[in-house]
């Protein structure tokens, strides 16, 4: 995750979100904790080189972190950083539409 803008940080995590394996992939590594790519494999239903394109776009988004490890095996772990940034854009972008739809439901009723 190189640019700390939050909205552009926010975008990046919403499109790595959008993919259902995606998701899975972060649920593992949430629940299971740091995996390689091939950990990865055996425990979802996805292919070893879907999962490592996957995790390419992860780490992109700042989303996990890759780990060298033993015999130039790469492990990923969740980094919530960049999670933590859209939940802020989130709740600012809910606080300035809380504003505008209370005077909206006012003048209504």
């Amino acid at each position: 995750m190189e640019n700390s803008d939050p909205e552009s940080v926010a975008q990046e995590v919403f499109a790595a979100l959008a993919d259902p394996s995606r998701r899975s992939i972060l649920a593992a590594l949430s629940s299971r904790g740091p995996a390689t790519a091939t950990d990865l494999a055996a425990q979802l239903p996805i292919t070893r080189q879907a999962i490592a394109k996957h995790l390419t776009l992860l780490a992109d988004a700042g989303l996990v972190t890759p780990e060298p490890g033993e015999r130039r095996r790469v492990r990923y772990r969740l980094d919530s950083a960049p999670m933590k940034i859209a939940q802020q854009f989130l709740g600012a972008l809910a606080r300035d539409w809380d504003g505008p739809l209370a005077a909206l439901r006012d003048r209504l009723q």
